[in-house]
Order: C-alpha cells, then structure tokens, then sequence
C-alpha cells in the first residue's frame, strides 16, 4: 500500500514560496493500476519526485508499506528508492549497449554478479516478449520495442511499484494498446503497483482501476473508474466520456444527457427519447459516447431538440436523474 497523506511542497522564489503541491492525500493499494491526469502545471512531476524520495516534502507523509519515505536519509533512502521502478515517455536507451545490457544496467550498478545478471535480464526479456532480441541495439528496434525494454530495465530489480511518465504519449494507437496490455498483464503475473502519470483519458479507460485528477497541485477529483464514470458532475467523467463537438453554426437546440448515475432511470439511449415523447418533446441523437467501463453502462448523449423547447427537455431529464445539460 501506498499512502499520501497532507503533502505539500514549496519552492522558494524571488517572490516568496510557490506551492507546487497542497495536501494531496491519497491510497494506491498493492496490485492496482493507479492513474494520475493533470494539465502540465498541476504538479504531476512533482508528485512523483517527492513519492521516490528524489524531493524532500514541505510537510506531510508518503509511507509505502509501513515506511515513511520522506523521513529516511542515506542509506535507507537508497534503499527504498530501488523499490520504484520508472518508465518514461522515452525509453532512454543507451544506442553502444544492446537490448540485454540496457536491462542489465541497473544490476550492474546494483552489484549482482554476471551470473545472476545473466539470468535475470533472459527472465525480463521473455517477460516483456523480446527474447528474440536480445543482442540488438535501440536503433534495431521500433518505439514499441524500445519502451518494452525500457520496461524490462524498470523490472530489474524487482520493485514493489513501477512508476510510469506519460508512457505512451510518442506512440501509434496500435502500440498504445500493446503497451497498455503488457503492464495489465506484469501486474496481473507479478502483483506489482503500477502507477501511470498520463494526459490521456483513453489510457484511464483502458488499463487504469483508479484515476486522481490534479489541478494547481492539489486533488480535485480521486476515485475508482467505476466512481468517477458514474458522476455526471465532474471532470473526469466528461474527460472519460468524450463527446464530438457541436457543429459550427449550429441552429437546433442541444441537449447534453448523461448515462450511468446510479439514480438514473435508464441507461438506454432509446428509453431517454421515450421519455421526452411521453412528455411531448421531441429529440433526435445528434451524436453520443456509449461504453462500458468498469462494469458499468455509461455514456453521454447529445440531443437535438427545438430551441424553444430545451427548457423543458431538461426539466424532464433531471426529474430522470440524467444530468441534463442545454448547450450553449
């Protein structure tokens, strides 16, 4: 378990401190698949460098399984750094060692012999389906491969909690899956935390359990992905349940409706338009997002009504607890 508790950081600048982080509280259990989403600025760097010990929190706590992290020094910090492992963006491989060296590299520096070095990085490569390539260089391999390596390398010395920047952002939406795949499935094999810092809400939907939202350092929005779909009120819904924008110009009244409130008297797109002809106002499905996430049916609609009609269409969806929207 990993667990945040009050954390703060501050910056010293010419014009005093600036808050990076403000009370971020938050619980990652072991085993889960824990994203982090936030436009650039609301402190997701930062987060992450204070969590492995590479910041020094202005106050409050990040303890992993019993241990406060922030209060360790030397020797047990080291330590309990090696219990992170990190995926970024780019792989960051070195071109003059081949795919088995780049892995081996942090065994080397964590002083295991040729021997045992050997055997794990052959284990990693067969992990992470490259065992055939084990003797070629980055330049040998495509963007997908590399970031399986970089993923393998992360592996090495086997830490409780592998921490992922944006690890997708520079590849194709095929190998998106793949990679997405790949650490769903090292979690499921291993038991390992994955947490993924990413702006992509179709990798929250993807592989994520939980997903917390930061703005300006702080937490807006934190919960699991069954929770945060199932509340029409907040961002990450809409973040989570995209919709197509509305036509330039647009004349008709629209309606934006939303599915999977507990509350809501249906999940289906056709029972919505009987509602609104029961009640003598007729609608047509402009455009919508149906998906199931979690388990659970979800989705937004866009109706198109009368304009001189979307007051009332909204009165009837929100008797509906359907969350009724009149766009702009």
């Amino acid at each position: 378990m990993l667990d945040v508790r009050g954390l703060r950081k501050e910056f010293a600048s010419a014009r005093g401190p600036v808050v990076a982080l403000d009370d971020i509280t938050l619980s990652i259990p072991q085993g889960s698949i824990h994203g982090i989403v936030g436009r650039s600025g609301a402190g997701k760097s930062t987060l992450i460098r204070c969590l492995t010990g590479l910041e020094q929190p202005t106050a409050g706590t990040v303890v992993l399984d019993g241990t406060d992290i922030p209060g360790l020094r030397g020797a047990e910090l080291r330590a309990a750094r090696r219990r992170f492992g990190m995926v970024f963006q780019h792989a960051n491989l070195l071109d003059s060692r081949s795919a088995a060296d780049n892995i081996a590299l942090p065994l080397e520096i964590a002083g295991w012999s040729a021997d045992e070095r050997s055997a794990r990085v052959a284990e990693l490569l067969d992990l992470v389906g490259l065992a055939d390539r084990a003797d070629n260089h980055p330049g040998q391999l495509s963007g997908g491969q590399q970031q399986r390596v970089g993923i393998a390398r992360a592996l090495a010395t086997r830490p409780d909690i592998l921490l992922c920047d944006e690890p997708t952002s520079a590849l194709d939406a095929a190998t998106t899956r793949q990679i997405l795949g790949l650490l769903r499935d090292l979690r499921d094999r291993l038991g390992i935390t994955v947490v993924i810092i990413t702006h992509e809400p179709a990798v929250v939907r993807e592989v994520c359990d939980a997903v917390t939202l930061l703005g300006e350092g702080r937490v807006l929005e934190t919960g699991s992905i069954g929770e945060v779909v199932a509340d029409p009120a907040g961002r990450l819904h809409r973040d989570l349940i995209p919709l197509p924008p509305l036509p330039l110009g647009h004349t008709a009244g629209y309606v934006e409706v939303a599915l999977g409130d507990s509350r809501a008297a249906t999940t289906s797109v056709d029972a919505v338009l009987d509602l609104l002809r029961a009640a003598d106002v007729p609608a047509e499905v402009a455009a919508a997002t149906l998906e199931t996430i979690a388990g659970r049916r979800v989705g937004r609609i866009q109706l198109e009504v009368d304009p001189a009609r979307t007051a009332e269409a909204v009165r009837v969806l929100e008797a509906a607890h359907l969350s009724p929207e009149a766009a702009a």
